[in-house]
């Protein structure tokens, strides 16, 4: 007989402290977690009185924050080790991908990258700080800022990444921050706020945060919780599904920041078959950006379309499909097993040879369909449909405004494509092999998040 797994404690955050309240039961048999009971009065900062961290100066969070990152990188309180630890036992993720990533989230932390957010996004610290001076026509002059907002925080978990760029955006507003934890991650975000509490105990900063979980689209604490009176943006990751119930309530007062379900491509000229050392470049760089995250995350690429013949088109497949069961920074040589249904729907793919090709087996390690028009499915859990064109230019029609980030090879030829790319509502164009991560400073989605967040509120 198997003995009985015990359910996996959550630690919640509220105002910047362990909440100490008794453990509830949420999840199901054989995945099933304790956290606490929820004290909604308490993840509400009353707008009778500014946040916490209102009025700190900039220069004051951006040295905790570096702090913090130096914290997480030496894991002194062991925190982080905790929480890999039960990550590993709930997440889809294996445990290599797990630990590699939470080895490198002190990178969010970096004081160059924080400044790069505030200058790039806000142009200075100045308007967070106090009021910017404008002039305006027929000589008048007026005073803008860059106000601390209330803001609620649905994070994604398919990237531990996420919970840290939550924490470093809602640290730089000043603003005060509740943090819904997600089913797939329930681990990171704690981790990181108890670091910083670490830090600096009590530091109105890390009394501006709280974080825990309860169930997505749970109307007893949603319905309460997403009111204007207590908050200014609901800022949601995640699927089609969250970002509709999200919608549900957002109104006058109440605004979405939403970072939409998005899919990436790439686009592989055809100087990627002026000789074996070009092509061999190619697939590496095709493979990196189809596993980053083992493909769990937005800037990972599905649909690669390969200028040139069917020929070379399989030629480049041959050798993607090898690269896609290499391990990398953020990528296992193996991953999830292809789930039944879809492969029903590949062996019939295999079945309609030659024109349509499949390399790769089942087993995780990745597997790439050629086909002459792409695929009306998901490829998902490294699968790469591979589609040949007469010239990149046609594989732009396939892009849309679900289309995150475009991989494009060799570089030189960004130029000629990224224009219409764009007006099909594409949101990167990036060099094939630089679709993970995103530098800071840059827009994301189609906006700078900084600058989303805050309340901008004039003095004429």
């Amino acid at each position: 007989m198997t003995a009985a797994v015990s359910p996996v404690a959550v630690a919640h955050v509220v105002r910047g402290e362990v909440e100490a309240a008794p453990h509830t039961t949420h999840g199901r048999a054989g995945a099933a977690f304790t956290a606490p009971a929820l004290d909604l009065d308490r993840l509400v900062w009353p707008r009778t009185e500014p946040g916490p961290a209102f009025d700190v100066p900039v220069a004051e969070i951006v040295d905790l924050l570096e702090e913090t990152g130096e914290a997480l990188r030496t894991d002194r309180e062991g925190l982080l080790a905790e929480a890999l630890d039960r990550m590993v036992r709930v997440s889809p993720l294996p445990a290599e991908v797990l630990e590699r990533a939470y080895a490198v989230l002190w990178r969010s932390f970096q004081r160059a990258g924080l400044y790069a957010q505030i200058d790039h996004e806000l142009g200075g610290a100045d308007v967070l700080d106090g009021w910017r001076e404008v002039r305006l026509p027929e000589g008048r002059t007026a005073a803008t800022r860059a106000f601390p907002p209330r803001l609620v925080h649905i994070i994604a978990g398919n990237a531990p990444g996420v919970a840290a760029m939550s924490v470093v955006r809602g640290a730089l507003t000043k603003g005060v921050n509740l943090l819904k934890l997600p089913s797939n991650d329930l681990f990171t975000a704690t981790a990181i706020l108890r670091t910083m509490a670490g830090v600096a105990p009590g530091h109105p900063v890390v009394r501006s945060f709280s974080a825990v979980y309860w169930r997505g689209g749970d109307e007893t604490v949603e319905s309460v919780l997403f009111r204007p009176q207590f908050f200014d943006k609901l800022v949601a990751w995640g699927g089609e599904a969250t970002i509709r119930g999200a919608l549900r309530y957002v109104g006058p007062g109440f605004e979405l920041v939403s970072f939409d379900p998005k899919t990436s491509i790439s686009l592989i000229g055809r100087e990627a078959f002026d000789s074996s050392g070009s092509l061999a470049l190619a697939a590496e760089a095709g493979a990196a950006d189809a596993t980053f995250f083992n493909q769990q995350a937005c800037v990972a690429s599905r649909f690669q379309f390969v200028e040139g013949t069917e020929e070379d088109a399989d030629r480049y497949a041959a050798l993607l499909c090898e690269g896609l069961g290499t391990a990398r920074e953020f990528s296992s040589a193996g991953g999830p097993r292809v789930a039944g249904g879809l492969r029903e729907e590949i062996d019939v793919l295999r079945s309609l040879a030659p024109e349509y090709r499949v390399w790769g087996g089942y087993d995780g390690r990745g597997l790439v369909i050629r086909s002459p028009e792409p695929v009306d499915f998901h490829p998902d859990g490294k699968i790469v449909n591979v589609v040949p064109v007469a010239r990149l230019s046609e594989a732009v029609r396939h892009a849309g405004v679900a289309t995150q980030t475009v991989g494009v090879y060799p570089d030189a030829r960004k130029a000629e494509l990224r224009d219409a790319l764009a007006c099909a509502g594409v949101q990167r164009v990036v060099s094939l092999g630089r679709a993970g991560g995103m530098p800071p400073g840059l827009s994301h989605d189609g906006f700078y998040p900084l600058q989303r967040l805050m309340r901008w509120v004039n003095d004429e």
